[in-house]
């Protein structure tokens, strides 16, 4: 066994956001003693995630999704021998099913890191979670989520069940990003409309009906060639070009489909709109954020604590209230508003920010007390 001292991380899988989140927890032990192991459950090994996971070393199990069933005992075999590998100190592991086989395949400290409401609604969990609650602590990325979590286990201490904010490389994500001329060349946009951007499922959850409601209010009162951008592909596309076509607006609404690397272009948008009326937390908006474009959110879950004041509010569902706030956007940014909206990245949602917030939560017992001592 390596006589240096190790923090295992395990993730179910890289796809979306979540080879992201890897790096966002690596990141955290910059500088520090320790070194970080990330695991992946499911997906084939892949160059690219392992440079993107910011990580000592990258391990692939190799699963597929119907593998990781039922009990897994394959997978709490694989973790059990991970485990034994190294002098690890505790497991960060993200969402359910990981910190299950961490917990059943390990005796580490497990710090379980959630990305979504109703993670314990379940009776089965909540008692999984009693079993194990020794040694066992839980991450909300919002303090949404972190309520929500408080909510299914009110028998558990509040210090027990926490929030840590998802964070950006500011400086990464603002030099992958393209200046506005280049990312309306890429997207096919016309260089002088005045666009209103959307990145999302096409999902009820979205709510991007009431964002083309809510343009369609506004448009009399927008620039001329205003234009309605969505970004995404789901279910409800059909529906949603059909009420485009009943608000009268269609061809004022482009829906560009799946874009890779979407946040490389979100300079191409004079003000981003978010309609969710479930969002965990709201990754989207940093990106928009970084790219110095004004938002719009909706006030409810995650994504009104990412905004605080670097952006603007509308009741979930008022298409009349999003309208005023498109016309108010239109009007401009005030001068002062893009220093608040680098504030607020860099004292919230900063990989700086992120590991002065876990040191204080480890400070206060919240994880394993020998991280007390490193340089985290």
């Amino acid at each position: 066994m390596s006589a240096e001292r190790h923090v295992l991380q395990f993730c179910h899988g890289y796809d979306g956001p979540f080879l992201d989140c890897a790096r966002q927890y690596a990141a955290l032990f910059e500088g520090s003693e320790y070194r970080v192991t990330t695991v992946y459950l499911t997906g084939a090994p892949d160059a690219e995630v392992e440079q993107g996971s910011a990580s000592n070393e990258v391990i692939f199990l190799g699963y597929d999704s119907k593998a990781v069933r039922g009990l897994k005992l394959a997978a709490i075999r694989d973790i059990r021998r991970i485990a034994a590998s190294r002098d690890f100190v505790l497991c960060i592991a993200h969402r359910s099913k990981p910190a299950y086989v961490a917990l059943l395949g390990t005796r580490l400290p497990v710090i379980n890191v959630h990305h979504a409401f109703g993670d314990y609604a379940r009776r089965s969990r909540q008692l999984f979670a009693n079993l194990f609650r020794r040694r066992l602590w839980l991450l909300g990325v919002s303090d949404a989520v972190r309520d929500d979590i408080r909510r299914c286990l009110p028998g558990w201490p509040s210090e027990r069940i926490e929030t840590l904010y998802n964070r950006i490389d500011i400086e990464v994500v603002q030099s992958q990003q393209v200046g506005r001329n280049a990312a309306r060349e890429a997207m096919g946009l016309p260089a002088g409309s005045w666009v209103v951007g959307n990145v999302g499922r096409l999902h009820p959850d979205k709510d991007q009906a009431t964002l083309i409601r809510g343009f369609a209010r506004a448009l009399p009162h927008l620039p001329e060639e205003s234009l309605l951008v969505v970004l995404g592909t789901g279910r409800l596309e059909g529906q949603l070009k059909q009420l485009a076509v009943a608000e009268g607006i269609a061809e004022r609404v482009l829906f560009l489909g799946q874009v890779p690397w979407a946040r490389r272009y979100f300079k191409a948008f004079d003000v981003f709109a978010l309609t969710s009326d479930h969002e965990p937390f709201g990754m989207v908006l940093l990106e928009a954020m970084a790219a110095g474009v004004p938002v719009i959110c909706s006030d409810c879950g995650g994504g009104r604590e990412v905004v605080g004041d670097a952006g603007a509010l509308f009741p979930f569902g008022d298409a009349a209230a999003l309208a005023q706030r498109l016309i108010e956007a239109a009007a401009g940014m005030p001068p002062a508003q893009a220093g608040i909206v680098a504030s607020r990245l860099e004292l919230f949602f900063s990989d700086r920010s992120a590991r002065h917030r876990f040191a204080a939560l480890m400070a206060k017992g919240f994880g394993y007390n020998s991280v007390r001592g490193s340089k985290v």
